[in-house]
């Protein structure tokens, strides 16, 4: 299995989508600090938002096997910029989120991670369990464990 970190702005849904991940009852819990455990690591949006917090996300990606970039279809605009994927030494893949959102606009999403350089992208609804399967295999599991 692939350890994965999940890297957004707040309220994209990565702790959501975590949840499905694990198979949990979906609740809205607000990550505090990087959540760091043997298959996932959560950051808080502020570390991707705050220049200066921005380091911590570096340090903690080269504990992951994979890096996740994490963007709500619901999105007026995107926090990762052009080929920043360029500077990571792992595979770097996008996930939409709330892809069932009235107001999704999923394609123009996929196409900002295309462009901050995702090499594969992802079409997510955690409340419907849509793309949830395919996240796990590519991460070679049926389900990521909880910790609790």
């Amino acid at each position: 299995m692939k350890k994965i970190i999940l890297i957004g702005r707040s309220e994209c849904g990565k702790s959501t989508l975590i949840q499905a991940l694990r198979g949990e009852d979906l609740r809205y819990k607000k990550t505090q600090y990087v959540y760091n455990s043997q298959f996932i690591i959560d950051t808080p949006g502020e570390y991707s938002e705050e220049r200066r917090l921005g380091g911590a996300i570096a340090v903690y990606s080269y504990e992951a096997d994979v890096i996740g970039f994490v963007l709500s279809a619901t999105e007026p605009y995107c926090l990762f910029p052009p080929c920043i994927a360029a500077m990571a030494t792992r595979p770097v893949i996008g996930i939409v989120t709330k892809c069932d959102h009235e107001y999704a606009e999923a394609a123009k999403a996929e196409n900002w991670l295309y462009l901050a350089g995702c090499k594969k992208v992802f079409f997510t609804s955690s409340y419907k369990h849509e793309g949830i399967d395919a996240i796990l295999d590519y991460l070679e599991c049926e389900k990521i464990p909880s910790e609790n």
